[in-house]
């Protein structure tokens, strides 16, 4: 049986180690960065590299081999400059334009738990289906887009990416007057995620929307008291606010249903990151 193969746009911070990993489970891996400095990078890794850019056309040399593909994972978050326009829509579009001659047969999207609003109560894929009502619109109407795609496709709702060199605490090391101690945190390692798309490519869970997400919430203020304990981060200084703070605790309850996944980390507070030298 020949290997499956894959190919995932954007190997940078998750698409590399998402690529290594999956070529040394045997899939035959291709990737691409924009940086053409990076190319022998992905080959180190296993991938075979290719030169993409997206601006808002298509630009790859090689392309059609790119895309002859059994799985194409789109790993290209919108640029956060470009979050409130249509920018990543027309990516996706353009993207979606030129597989009309490819040989893809499945997509994986990985999106954004941002599409959900604070709505002060636990949320479910249900509760955010259309641009109006979601707190990144970009991210819905990209969606949507690869949703009416005609090829089995499956929407990845990623809550913040940790682990490694992403540690919450590093980003507000010694801050003053931080007011979001209270509110309860939606992470997922790394390695989750990871994992969960190669767990949608073996057990076929097509035509499908997950949050992906750690099942336990714990406080913000506890993942950084954790951070800097542990890891030797300066705290930083929260206050106490008259009213309660906005959240939302996004649910991976249908991901686990549907999956059978077991989390490697299922609580943030025992999430492993490495301290940058």
């Amino acid at each position: 049986m020949n290997p499956i193969k894959i190919s995932i746009v954007g190997c940078g911070w998750l698409g590399l180690p998402l690529g290594k990993y999956l070529s040394a489970k045997g899939y035959l891996v291709k990737g691409t960065t924009t940086h053409p400095e990076k190319l022998p990078l992905l080959q180190e890794n296993g991938i075979e590299p290719y030169l993409m850019r997206i601006n808002p056309q298509v630009e790859c040399e090689y392309v059609d081999n790119f895309l002859d593909t059994d799985v194409l994972i789109i790993n290209i978050p919108p640029r956060i400059s470009l979050q409130k326009t249509d920018a990543h829509v027309e990516q996706i579009a353009n993207l979606l334009q030129v597989l009309e001659t490819s040989g893809v047969r499945n997509i994986i999207y990985v999106s954004s738990t941002s599409v959900y609003p604070d709505l002060n109560r636990e949320v479910a894929e249900e509760d955010v289906q259309t641009p109006e009502a979601s707190a990144s619109p970009t991210m819905l109407k990209a969606e949507n887009l690869i949703r009416n795609y005609p090829l089995p496709a499956t929407i990845l709702r990623a809550a913040g990416l940790m682990g490694y060199d992403r540690i919450p605490a590093k980003y507000f090391s010694g801050w003053k007057g931080l007011t979001t101690g209270d509110i309860p945190v939606n992470y997922i390692h790394r390695d989750d995620v990871v994992q969960i798309i190669e767990t949608v490519i073996e057990r076929q869970l097509w035509n499908q929307t997950f949050n992906i997400v750690s099942p336990v919430h714990p406080l913000r203020k506890e993942i950084y008291a954790r951070n800097c304990q542990e890891l030797g981060y300066e705290m930083p200084e929260f206050v106490s606010q008259p009213e309660p703070q906005p959240y939302k605790i996004v649910s991976p309850k249908k991901w686990l249903a549907e999956s059978a996944y077991r989390f490697i980390y299922e609580n943030p507070l025992d999430f492993f990151y490495q301290k940058p030298q």
